[in-house]
């Protein structure tokens, strides 16, 4: 089987009309890993290995991030950023096997979403378990809370869709993201250029532990920890609230 080229590549893998949707990509992807995830995909496309098993292995190696961030140390701290830094190369990927070999379907779409619901909420429940000291306690009960705000967030946005599916609408337009009113519709935007949202995210979630992780070796404790958990809970609580807020506010379910 030859190997295609990479501008061959990218127009049937990364064609503008997916890249430039509406928060269709990361910024760590815009900035670099699209680059990455082109050439790692060049070799995929040459081996049997499907995009839907590309997503199995993508949530699987999400959930062995989370186990590693539940872990004592800045060695295991570490390890979680990397395996996250992976996970989210394998998202990337898993997208772009399927458009070159023409494989997408409702299926592989339902186990990406899967899969992020499930590592985003255990990684942050590893975060829990990492600041409570390997133990059940309060942290970890914080933790399991941040997981399941981050879930909610999610879920807000892909029950627009089922609403509307359900009420025999088309899906919504990009214009419909935008309240109604000017002074939330200011607020909003205010909020996406601050993307205070994306530190609970997982990727960005995994730097900022290997940020308290190093902070904890030096001072023997795990303050460090625990004081990103509980910032971490606090914006993702504020998002759940105010991004329901944005979606009855707006024309998304009009």
């Amino acid at each position: 089987m030859t190997r295609p080229g990479l501008d061959e590549l990218r127009a049937v893998c990364q064609p503008d009309s997916t890249m430039q949707r509406r928060n269709a990509e990361h910024w760590i992807a815009r900035l670099a890993l699209r680059q990455v995830s082109l050439r790692v995909t060049a070799l995929l496309v040459r081996t049997p290995v499907t995009a839907n098993q590309l997503t199995v292995l993508m949530i699987v190696v999400g959930l062995l991030a989370a186990v590693a961030a539940a872990l004592p140390g800045l060695g295991w701290a570490l390890a979680a950023a990397a395996l996250m830094l992976v996970y989210f190369l394998l998202d990337l990927c898993d997208g772009e096997v399927a458009r070159w070999r023409r494989q997408t379907s409702v299926t592989g779409v339902y186990l990406d979403r899967v899969g992020h619901y499930l590592v985003e909420a255990a990684f942050l429940t590893g975060l829990g378990v990492r600041a409570a000291g390997q133990e059940w306690g309060m942290w970890t009960t914080l933790g399991v809370a941040a997981g399941f705000f981050v879930v909610m967030v999610k879920a807000e946005t892909d029950l627009v869709d089922v609403a509307r599916a359900r009420s025999g609408m088309l899906p919504a337009g990009d214009a419909a993201v935008e309240p109604r009113s000017r002074r939330l519709g200011s607020l909003r935007r205010v909020a996406a250029k601050a993307r205070v949202n994306t530190l609970t995210g997982a990727l960005e979630a995994s730097w900022l532990l290997l940020l308290a992780a190093a902070v904890d070796a030096a001072t023997g404790g795990l303050l460090a920890t625990r004081v990103l958990l509980a910032a971490l809970l606090a914006i993702a609580a504020t998002m759940t609230l105010l991004h329901l807020v944005s979606i009855l506010a707006s024309s998304r379910l009009r």
